[in-house]
């Protein structure tokens, strides 16, 4: 029986992680995998050097009366840049291992079909893929970009850069769900805007497994398994939100 749709977030993450883990899908988690870790260790090393600073930068200058409040701001500051780096972390992350995540997504959903309407493995199946994976990262971006800058620019403002750090989460959390459930999506040829369409009919499901997802990527070391298991848990959830439907393969 499905989770009810608040709670069917974790739900869906945790039965990803043990699809990713079983032995049938351990070779196609390995290079996602291997890709999280490069640039966790290189996202670690930049942030050790450079994220006073940028806590800094974020800080509003405050008269000498008012300094006492340096205390109360600096954790929220802390925060919101966690929030921006983070952010960054994940998108160029999955920009990088998107034609793996499809392809995962892809196997994974032969594994809960029970019905393989997919070619068998190859490497040239996997280089067809990573034009139409990359073109809907780049969609992705477009959709991205503009809403993070609008809040990049809200964080510079005085006063209402309070409220930055929550805005973040939120718009995270969205993403999350957006960021993982495309990738079942795509492989069913649903268009990016009927793609968002839906998310939308599904706005408690979609922000209960992304806030999940989030929640789980910003705990150190163990972010790293968790981008294969949200590919897995997204697609768990598109099979049954979505309800059966006839599996088609995409034209690359």
């Amino acid at each position: 029986m499905p989770a009810a749709p608040v709670l069917s977030g974790p739900q869906y993450l945790r039965e990803g992680l043990k699809l990713v883990l079983s032995p049938g899908l351990r070779l196609f988690v390995l290079l996602p995998l291997t890709v999280n870790l490069i640039l966790f260790v290189a996202l670690i090393g930049v942030a050790v050097q450079q994220f006073g600073g940028w806590v800094d930068a974020f800080m509003p200058s405050l008269p000498s009366w008012l300094s006492f409040l340096e205390y109360l701001l600096w954790p929220l500051f802390v925060v919101l840049v966690l929030l921006m780096v983070f952010f960054s972390f994940t998108l160029l992350a999955n920009i990088i291992a998107a034609p793996f995540n499809g392809f995962l997504a892809e196997k994974v959903e032969v594994v809960v079909r029970g019905e393989d309407h997919f070619p068998p493995f190859s490497w040239a199946e996997l280089a067809a893929m990573v034009p139409r994976t990359l073109g809907r990262e780049a969609r992705k971006l477009a959709y991205f970009l503009p809403r993070a800058i609008a809040l990049l620019i809200l964080s510079f403002i005085p006063v209402l850069n309070l409220v930055a750090a929550p805005l973040w989460l939120l718009f995270g959390v969205w993403m999350m769900a957006v960021q993982y459930i495309d990738y079942p999506a795509d492989n069913n040829k649903l268009s990016w805007q009927d793609m968002l369409a839906w998310l939308r009919e599904k706005r408690w499901q979609s922000l209960s497994f992304g806030g999940i997802t989030y929640a789980a990527l910003l705990i150190p070391f163990v972010n790293i398994l968790v981008m294969p298991a949200a590919v897995a848990g997204a697609t768990l959830f598109w099979v049954r939100e979505r309800g059966a439907e006839p599996v088609t393969k995409p034209q690359p």
